[in-house]
C-alpha cells in the first residue's frame, strides 16, 4: 500500500520539554504539521504553544497518562499520522550494584511506554490507511558500553521490538522508523557523574566509576562536543515525510562511526576499546 503524503500531519511528540523532544515539537511546527508536546514538565513547553503547538502533560509512567494523551489528540484533531517516542530515562551504575526496581523503571519508561502508546494509535492508523511510528532509539541500541547495562538494555529491547513492529503493521500502510542518535548536546545526561558516584563509587567497581564520572563531567553536558538536537529533529522530519523513509537513521556526531565500529570489531576488540576509554 503507497501512502499519501499529507501536509499538516498529526504529530504527538514525547519527551518535549527539552533535548531532541522540543527541537522536534518545534521543527515539526515550523514545517506546518499539528504538533502536540507532551511531557512532564509543562511549563517548559511554553515555547512549543507560543508557536502554535499544543501542549499536554504526560508521565510515561502512568497508564491513564498514555492513554489520555491518545485520545485527546485523536478527538481534537480526528486522526492521528505520526507517533514521535522521544521520552525517555537514563541511568548508570554497575549490573551487580543497581537495584531492580530501578532496572525495572527504565524498561518502564524505554519500552513498555512507547510500546503503550504504539497500542493505543495504531487503530486510528490503520483505519486511516497510513501513519508513522517513530521510536527514538540510541547508537546504545546497538552497542554497549560499561556502567549502563540497564539503558543499554532497554535500547537494545526498543530495536528489537520495533522491528517485529515494523513487518506486522507495514501491510497497513503504516512505517515504523528507528532514531539512533550519536552524542548529542542535551541535558540528558547530566546526572551521568551524580549517578555513577552514588551507585557505584564505593563498590568494587568505584575505580571504574569515578573514571567514568570525571569523564562525563568533562564531555558531556555543556562541554560536549555533540551535535546539536536540531540536526535530530530535522531527520525526525524527513523520515515522517517520506513517502517511505528508511527504518533507521544514525545521526548526530559520532553515531556512524561507532556503529561502524561495533560492527566491525570483534566483541573482545570492542570491549577492550570501551573499557580504555572508560579508564
Amino acid at each position: 500500500m503507497k501512502r499519501r503524503f499529507i501536509m499538516g500531519k498529526v504529530v504527538l511528540v514525547t519527551g518535549a520539554s527539552a533535548g531532541i523532544g522540543k527541537a522536534t515539537a518545534l521543527e515539526l511546527i515550523r514545517a506546518g504539521h499539528i504538533v502536540y508536546g507532551a511531557a512532564r514538565r509543562v511549563p517548559r513547553m511554553d515555547d512549543i504553544r507560543d508557536a502554535g503547538g499544543h501542549v499536554l502533560a504526560l508521565d510515561a509512567r502512568r497508564p491513564e497518562d498514555l492513554e489520555r494523551v491518545i485520545g485527546t489528540v485523536v478527538e481534537e484533531q480526528g486522526r492521528i499520522d505520526a507517533l514521535i517516542n522521544n521520552a525517555g530515562a537514563v541511568l548508570h551504575g554497575a549490573a551487580e550494584d543497581i537495584p531492580i526496581d530501578l532496572a525495572r523503571d527504565q524498561f518502564e519508561v524505554n519500552v513498555f511506554a512507547p510500546a503503550r502508546l504504539a497500542q493505543l494509535a495504531l487503530p486510528y492508523m490503520r483505519e486511516q490507511g497510513s501513519g508513522t511510528i517513530v521510536n527514538v532509539s540510541s547508537i546504545g541500541g546497538e552497542i554497549a558500553l560499561p556502567l549502563g547495562c540497564w539503558y543499554y538494555a532497554s535500547k537494545h529491547a526498543l530495536e528489537a521490538y520495533s522491528d517485529s513492529l515494523r513487518m506486522e503493521v507495514e501491510p497497513f500502510g503504516i512505517d515504523v522508523v528507528i532514531i539512533q542518535p550519536g552524542i548529542i548536546k542535551t541535558e540528558f545526561e547530566d546526572r551521568t557523574a551524580q549517578d555513577l558516584r552514588e551507585i557505584s563509587g564505593t563498590t568494587a567497581y568505584g575505580q571504574m566509576a569515578e573514571a567514568m564520572a570525571k569523564h562525563a563531567e568533562s564531555q558531556l553536558g555543556e562541554n560536549s562536543q555533540g551535535s546539536d538536537p536540531g540536526v535530530v529533529a530535522t531527520v525526525i522530519r524527513q523520515a515522517i515525510e517520506a513517502d517511505k523513509p528508511e527504518t533507521r537513521y544514525a545521526v548526530g556526531w559520532m553515531a556512524d562511526k561507532l556503529l561502524e565500529l561495533n560492527r566491525t570489531l570483534s566483541d573482545r576488540e570492542f570491549d577492550k576499546l570501551a573499557t580504555n576509554a572508560a579508564k
